[in-house]
């Protein structure tokens, strides 16, 4: 979780935060778009204070605080977490991602987790309409994307692109 002192730690060691785009990000975000048919998808990372994504289809924003990110409800789950309609849920039906621009209504995030189990971020896709929810095959495809995202970060990291922590 992003108040959680290790899965910062972790996060820093990967050296991705404040990157620029990178191919192999983006083309995952298009496909989990493109598969969940919706306009908006992300790669989200959390630290300390906000939600940063590496990779985002659909969303001009390149980071949100913490104190209004879905995906911290995501990452303390296990699967897929999901809202139908977050004008309709009381978690979210005030937070202005949902009253305000980009008006979520419908929101799903499969946790990234690092080859030990610590949650780092979510990989997201969301739409502007309510939706009953992703399909079980949806779900299953989510997770592996997600997986796929850290499988990315820890190549990048074992070919020396990461910051090494003293």
């Amino acid at each position: 979780m992003a108040d959680d002192q290790d899965a910062i730690t972790k996060l820093q060691g990967y050296g991705i935060l404040d990157t620029p785009n990178e191919a192999a990000f983006d083309a995952i975000v298009h496909d989990a778009a493109h598969e969940m048919q919706t306009p908006i998808a992300l790669i989200s990372l959390l630290d300390e204070n906000r939600q940063w994504f590496k990779a985002r289809v659909g969303l001009a924003a390149s980071q949100t605080p913490l104190s209004i990110s879905f995906c911290t409800h995501a990452v303390r789950g296990a699967g897929v977490f999901e809202v139908a309609d977050a004008r309709r849920d009381e978690r979210f039906s005030h937070n202005p991602l949902v009253t305000g621009d980009p008006n979520i209504r419908f929101y799903a995030g499969a946790t990234l987790k690092t080859s030990g189990g610590t949650r780092i971020g979510t990989l997201c896709v969301i739409d502007t309409a309510p939706r009953e929810g992703l399909s079980d095959q949806q779900k299953a495809r989510l997770t592996e994307l997600a997986d796929r995202v850290v499988a990315v970060l820890e190549e990048r990291k074992r070919r020396g692109k990461a910051v090494r922590l003293a």
